[in-house]
């Protein structure tokens, strides 16, 4: 991750805590989340798929989200020589031991939420 975006982030990370960071902050994208969701659940896909299941997604917005997945080795590309040309993106090895470590973190969030819940009301109130 480039010095630029954690600047911009607001982050001033000492340079040992940046790996974890950096992942975070890919994470934390509007529709990584999505994109990786598609892509483990029905595996292989062309863009258009990857389009038709996510509606609300630009095209724009989908190609920078796919280009930076594939950049981080967590999608990978693959082109098919045909007229006009086809392209298929699936998750690496990489991108589905991510998956692993996600589900992992929701199911931390789905075992405490009521317990955040009640702590978020509990501060709401005194306030």
């Amino acid at each position: 991750m480039s010095k630029q975006i954690y600047k911009r982030s607001g982050a001033h990370l000492p340079d040992n805590c940046r790996p974890g960071w950096d992942i975070l902050f890919t994470l934390g994208d509007k529709w990584t989340g999505p994109v990786l969701g598609t892509l483990s659940r029905d595996g292989r896909q062309r863009f258009s798929d990857i389009e038709k299941a996510l509606p609300a997604l630009s095209q724009r917005m989908l190609t920078l989200t796919l280009r930076r997945l594939e950049r981080d080795g967590l999608v990978q590309r693959e082109i098919y020589p045909a007229v006009p040309p086809r392209v298929e993106y699936e998750l690496t090895e990489r991108g589905r031991s991510l998956l692993l470590a996600v589900k992992d973190f929701a199911s931390w969030g789905f075992k405490n939420h009521e317990d955040i819940e009640r702590s978020r009301q509990r501060f709401d109130a005194a306030e």
